[in-house]
């Protein structure tokens, strides 16, 4: 068994941005700029945002941290998104995820213009990656995709089962695993909460990407000898026997399942810091795209 060390590849991909905007900085050239905007205190959320700050730190872009109250309206945020929109000084944005429950997700999505939508979750963006063209993937699944390719897993005419169906990892994930090239060729089987038998079609899988967010779901009875798991699940389990009062829990039993799988991702050290590190690879393609125009 193989691990698939999110934490040391992401390491390795901050390094290699690093190395390009400290040739931009050589040049003279203006570096990467990154904003990211927070309605509310969820704790969680509070938590992601600072170590996307962290990180563009870390490899020397410009970050801009844009704090709204919980109570913020619809209008008032979507104000804010045209700003940064019409701001030459910003390459790219992301609104960080879930919003309260008086603004409508779906219209704030829409509203970030395609160019500097470093999430990928834009319609554009999503339409261009599922007709193969090129584009922002999504960070989690972007930092996947990079995973299967630094470790060299064998993807062509694999079965992948994806569990989860999210707009942001389920979804584009069974795109991305059915396209042409590496990583990708191989035969996808969508599943979620609908799917009869899922033991049946988890067992037949040589590849399983599970982002379900139930801790320990993926049993070691449901998969086969040789499988590569990757976890994108992330759960806090009450543990009192922690000082911190819980563990951070995946989809996987990773104790069991690691013992019959050919590559899995830990968690934490996973996928986690994988989608923080592609999220600063977008942000640097946004802002080459800028200068190319």
């Amino acid at each position: 068994m193989q691990l698939l060390d999110g934490k040391k590849t992401a390491e390795d991909i901050k390094v290699e941005i690093a190395a390009e905007v400290q040739k931009m900085k050589d040049k003279g050239e203006k570096v990467p700029h990154l904003a990211a905007i927070i309605v509310g205190n969820d704790g969680a959320s509070l938590t992601y945002v600072g170590s996307k700050v962290k990180a563009c730190e870390r490899v020397g872009f410009e970050s801009t941290l844009v704090k709204m109250p919980s109570t913020t309206s619809e209008t008032e945020l979507l104000r804010k998104i045209k700003e940064l929109n019409e701001d030459d000084n910003i390459d790219g944005f992301i609104v960080q995820l879930p919003l309260p429950d008086q603004i409508d997700e779906q219209k704030v999505l829409m509203a970030v213009c395609p160019s500097k939508d470093v999430d990928g979750f834009h319609p554009e963006n999503f339409g261009k990656m599922a007709l193969d063209m090129s584009t922002f993937i999504p960070a989690t699944p972007f930092g996947i995709l990079e995973l299967l390719e630094r470790y060299n897993v064998d993807t062509a005419g694999k079965h992948t089962v994806v569990i989860g169906r999210s707009h942001i990892v389920g979804r584009p994930m069974s795109i991305l695993m059915g396209r042409k090239g590496f990583p990708g060729n191989s035969t996808v089987t969508l599943t979620h909460s609908h799917t009869k038998n899922i033991t049946q079609i988890t067992s037949q899988a040589d590849i399983i990407i599970t982002a379900l967010g139930v801790p320990n779901y993926l049993k070691a009875e449901m998969v086969k000898d040789d499988v590569v798991v990757i976890d994108v699940g992330i759960t806090r389990v009450a543990d009192e026997t922690n000082p911190k009062g819980y563990v951070i829990t995946g989809d996987v039993d990773f104790e069991n399942v690691s013992k019959k799988a050919s590559f899995i991702t830990p968690v934490p050290g996973g996928v986690g810091p994988m989608t923080i590190a592609m999220l600063m690879k977008n942000t640097l393609l946004a802002r080459e795209q800028k200068m190319a125009k």
